[in-house]
């Protein structure tokens, strides 16, 4: 049974997303199929950027770098920007850049 493949819309992350073997039928449902697709792409784009930014800054902080601050400014950036579009709930990046402070104002 073969099953069907969405191409990633992304030019920074391309996997082939692989579907369940039963199409829908509804066009309309064919297109949530392919648009859920498209956001889960985005949202692991995005995930995947905020993870690499929030492990910058605390190997900045860590390793007492002179650009600590500003690694700390861009992930905060980053969770803000998540949180913005959904991808973090508003309460998980209050957390989040909280505890950047805090390790940030410790080390200072």
């Amino acid at each position: 049974m073969p099953t069907n493949t969405v191409q990633a819309v992304s030019p920074y992350y391309n996997p082939v997303i692989e579907e369940v073997s039963t199409v829908p039928n509804i066009k309309s449902a064919k297109k949530r199929v392919k648009v859920a697709a498209a956001k889960t792409l985005q949202n692991k784009m995005i995930n995947s950027q905020l993870k690499t930014e929030l492990k910058k800054a605390n190997a900045a902080i860590e390793s007492n770098a002179a650009d600590k601050a500003e690694a700390v400014k861009v992930a905060v950036k980053k969770i803000d920007q998540a949180a913005a579009k959904g991808i973090l709930h508003k309460n998980t990046a209050a957390r989040k850049k909280s505890a950047l402070d805090k390790k940030l104002n410790a080390g200072a």
